[in-house]
């Protein structure tokens, strides 16, 4: 799976020159992939989201993670 990850990090750029927004979706991809199968990365990951938690935010969106559903059920019930 981390081998996968990072080809498909390295193939975004490539992709991102077609027409479309393919390269994005493969970063995304290969980002997931990377986070399931190293521990180092996810910590760094989570430090980079504590730093910036706008952009963190729209990754797990984009990534699809469970993290972002209980994050936001978290803000609705303090809202309510």
């Amino acid at each position: 799976m981390l081998a996968g990850g990072f080809v498909l990090i390295a193939a975004s750029p490539i992709v991102g020159l077609t027409p479309g927004p393919g390269g994005i979706f493969l970063f995304a991809g290969g980002l997931a992939l990377v986070l399931r199968g190293s521990r180092r990365a996810k910590r760094r990951y989570v430090e980079l989201k504590r730093r910036w938690p706008k952009l963190g935010r729209i990754a797990d969106k984009a990534m699809r993670r469970p993290s972002i559903r209980r994050r936001e059920a978290r803000l609705e019930a303090a809202a309510d």
